[in-house]
């Protein structure tokens, strides 16, 4: 049971920091970039009483949401990029840092009409970790959190012009289990992406060089570091 629920995670932006860095999945390896905006590079706002990202943010490996997919429970398709997480522990974390993360829950974001998933999950380094085995853990434990991160998402796009953004499920948080569900569903979307029954739209894959094999894929860029599961 416990290895089904510890996904590896690729840190993208450390908590507090503004700067967007992502995974960039049409560059060769897949390196973690700043995003670029019409011409600018791309920072989030603080979005008052925040400081930047209110959790270590990033992705996990050997994920993929989508495009072509509409998802049934938002009724929107995927986002086109590996599967989000915002790990909770009391560590800041470094950019690029790949980290052990225990998943406990998702939520259904709806961004600009397509579906991006926030998985959260702890450090499994974390001192806490072992306290941390669902969602409900989060709410009794980090009271606030999860309404800070609802609140936090919904809102981040406003200082930059845009609407804000809408969620599945009146915004509620679902458990474990169903984030696990959702995260193998995204992993066989990138197995299907890797293995060319999917079309890219121009994402940058090693398999493009490769056999089709995703054992030979693994270790060569970001969106397939390492492995999904530990």
């Amino acid at each position: 049971e416990k290895g089904k629920e510890v996904f590896h995670m690729v840190v993208e932006v450390p908590r507090w920091s503004n700067a967007k860095m992502e995974i960039a999945t049409k560059d060769p390896l897949n390196p973690i970039k700043q995003d670029v905006k019409k011409g600018k590079l791309r920072y989030v706002a603080n979005l008052f009483p925040y400081k930047g990202y209110i959790w270590n943010y990033g992705a996990i490996p050997q994920t993929w949401e989508d495009p072509g997919h509409n998802d049934k429970h938002t009724g929107c398709c995927g986002d086109n990029d590996p599967i989000d997480v915002c790990e909770i522990g009391s560590k800041v974390c470094a950019r690029g840092e790949i980290i052990r993360v225990k998943v406990l829950g998702i939520l259904a974001m709806i961004d600009e009409g397509e579906t991006d998933w926030k998985v959260i999950a702890i450090n499994v380094e974390d001192p806490d970790a072992a306290n941390y085995n669902d969602i409900n853990d989060v709410k009794r434990l980090k009271p606030g959190y999860l309404e800070a991160t609802v609140d936090w998402f919904r809102r981040y796009k406003v200082p930059d012009g845009k609407p804000e953004n809408e969620f599945a499920f009146n915004a509620e948080f679902k458990d474990k289990n169903f984030a696990i569900d959702i995260i193998e569903s995204t992993h066989d979307y990138w197995r299907a992406l890797v293995t060319k029954k999917t079309d890219g739209k121009g994402i940058s894959c090693p398999g493009d060089s490769l056999s089709d094999s995703p054992k030979e894929l693994l270790q060569k860029c970001n969106l397939c570091e390492g492995s999904l599961t530990v």
